[in-house]
């Protein structure tokens, strides 16, 4: 049995999953480079309508050769986590010429390949796509997408007449009127305050009471934001942070911060010269984050400002810019994030490392073997993981995940995969699980890996598509970062794709990538896992446009039964839907909300929204 071109030499790739294509990528703007270097990533040309790709992105690559190893089995997210909308594969395929049982290859004991699956998992072109709205509110497309049409006219109508759509709604579809839709002048609420639409104020002029008609049992709107005006081109709301009493959201320019009970204004908001560009997702262990935002105006403009932010009180630590390191080194787009007391700057094929304390450089993570491998992708938490894409347009070309030193950025171990498959997304950084697509073979895999090691130590064996939301490709320059996604020391957590109505998640075992156990979601809407807290596994059940979602706890061991954590109120369904691009946190008792993206078209957009008791 043949091995594919450059096959490492620990671990297999067990089932390989089948996948449709994936999108372009957005290149850098401003005048294009002659050209890349030797052995840089190449990119063929879009297809008709789509973005150019931009070096350093996550790279199509030319036919491989067959691999003995993949089967085909269902389609998952394209590269960097793109998460796909339903599509025509939920029928049972015929098994190929891998369909029955092997020997074992030169992967150990890994698990075997060709077993025949379903086709469940959603074809490309989902939320995180350009063109499309980002996954969010409820689970059922169809309905919302219905739902986004009809708002989008009704929206438009009660613009028109001067209503604030944020806020009032409309008619359901049986005539019923809602309790957030009134036809009445609206009345001020301190028990669920909103703000003027700067992003800053406690807002008690012209705003419903979002709790109104709230039912025995729901939860409470404890406040509601409104975003701040932005231009045409619109603008990024990267990361929502809560830390201890205080909730903070980046907004276009801004930095916004509210009391976790009240909303009212924690510290005064902070304003940038240009556009927030990135963030940490999550603050290091003093409560400090670190926004970036562009040094101009221009589309060309470099997202290289650096500015530290201590959360509870909002003053600023050091700030800079951080430099370019090379000619094809592009800082268009940066990803930030912490392991430990470094701070890793990613950009397109290369990251700095500063020293959080102070800002002072540690090294730069740049292309290596001569030029031919650069940097893709950075993550962080209690590891420093860097992605890297080789030798492309060659014969030798692949893919290669490193963990570094996050100090010096000594690479402590070193995995090599085969040419034509692509690091798309770390699913977990501790354990740390990887996403690999191939998109010649429309195949995806999961594997797992020993703990720091570059060895493999399971694979994802299942017949189910999954559909965790990992953003855009465009705009999204993280690893990891994907919403409905996560793992402890025993299980990794996913959400099925379904077309219709209620998904699972499936928990797998890391030991063996077999599943250990699944649970049903409550309602008929998708159940997104957040995160395992005392042993118990935190989720979300989105919305519906006429019924509010839930937050709920799963227990890891013993029944698995959904326990009812808050019940979102039906009043203010239509505005928790609305949230497409979205964050979401439970933090000690408190659900929290946001946007990701703001847009420029006219009305007033959701910034925030925080449930409670």
């Amino acid at each position: 049995m043949t091995q594919p071109p450059n096959q490492p030499p620990h671990g297999g790739f067990g089932a390989p999953q089948d996948q449709p294509p994936g999108g372009a990528q957005q290149p850098p703007a401003g005048p294009p480079p002659q050209g890349p270097p030797p052995g840089a990533p190449q990119q063929p040309p879009a297809a008709p309508g789509q973005p150019q790709p931009g070096y350093g992105y996550p790279q199509t690559p030319p036919p491989a050769a067959d691999n003995p190893y993949a089967q085909p089995t269902q389609p998952a997210q394209p590269a960097y986590g793109q998460p796909p909308q339903p599509g025509p594969y939920g029928q049972p395929q015929q098994p190929g010429p891998y369909g029955q049982p092997q020997q074992p290859g030169p992967y150990g004991t890994q698990p075997q390949y060709g077993y025949p699956q379903a086709q469940t998992q959603p074809q490309f072109g989902g939320p995180g796509l350009p063109g499309t709205p980002p996954g969010g509110g409820g689970g059922n497309p169809g309905r919302r997408k219905l739902f986004v049409i009809v708002a989008a006219a009704v929206a438009a109508l009660l613009v028109a007449g001067g209503v604030t759509w944020a806020v009032v709604g409309g008619d359901d579809d049986t005539g019923k009127k809602k309790s957030e839709a009134k036809n009445k002048d609206p009345k001020a609420s301190a028990s669920a305050p909103v703000n003027p639409g700067d992003g800053s104020g406690d807002g008690n002029e012209g705003k419903e009471d979002l709790n109104e008609g709230r039912q025995p049992g729901e939860s409470k709107v404890l406040w509601y934001k409104e975003a701040p005006k932005v231009p045409g081109s619109g603008g990024d709301a990267p990361g929502m942070w809560v830390e201890g009493d205080v909730a903070v959201k980046a907004a276009y320019k801004e930095l916004f911060a509210y009391d976790v009970r009240t909303g009212k204004i924690a510290w005064p908001a902070i304003k940038f010269p240009q556009k927030i560009c990135a963030a940490t997702q999550t603050a290091n262990d003093e409560g400090k984050i670190v926004v970036a935002y562009k040094d101009g105006v221009k589309s060309d403009a470099k997202c290289n400002q650096l500015q530290v932010i201590d959360l509870k009180t909002g003053d600023k630590g050091w700030g800079k810019p951080v430099k370019e390191e090379g000619l094809f080194d592009f800082s268009m787009q940066s990803n930030l994030v912490f392991v430990g007391d470094t701070l890793m700057v990613g950009r397109d094929q290369s990251g700095t490392a500063l020293r959080m304390s102070d800002g002072k450089q540690l090294f730069v993570a740049g292309k290596k073997d001569e030029g031919t491998c650069f940097p893709s992708g950075f993550a962080g938490g209690k590891k420093l993981i860097m992605a890297l894409s080789c030798g492309a347009s060659t014969p030798t070309e692949h893919d290669e995940l490193q963990q570094l030193d996050p100090k010096t950025g000594k690479a402590l171990w070193t995995k090599k995969f085969p040419k034509g498959w692509r690091i798309s997304k770390l699913y977990s950084v501790s354990p740390t699980v990887v996403y690999l697509t191939n998109e010649d073979k429309k195949k995806w895999n999961i594997s797992v890996l020993k703990e720091n090691s570059d060895k493999t130590r399971s694979e994802v064996v299942s017949k189910d598509g999954f559909a965790p939301e990992c953003g855009s490709a465009i705009l999204d320059r993280a690893l990891d970062g994907c919403l409905g996604v996560t793992a402890d020391d025993k299980y990794l957590y996913l959400p099925t794709a379904e077309k219709t109505g209620a998904n699972e998640i499936v928990a797998f075992s890391l030991a063996t990538g077999k599943e250990a156990w699944r649970t049903k979601s409550p309602l008929a809407e998708t159940m997104l896992p957040l995160k395992v807290e005392n042993g118990s596994l935190i989720a979300y059940v989105s919305p519906s446009y006429d019924s509010g979602g839930r937050v709920v706890s799963l227990a890891t061991s013993g029944s698995h039964k959904p326990e009812t954590l808050l019940q979102n109120p039906n009043g203010t369904s239509k505005i928790e839907s609305g949230f497409y691009s979205k964050d979401v946190d439970y933090v000690d008792g408190r659900f929290y909300l946001s946007t990701t993206s703001i847009t420029g078209s006219t009305g007033q957009q959701k910034l925030m929204l925080a449930y409670g008791k």
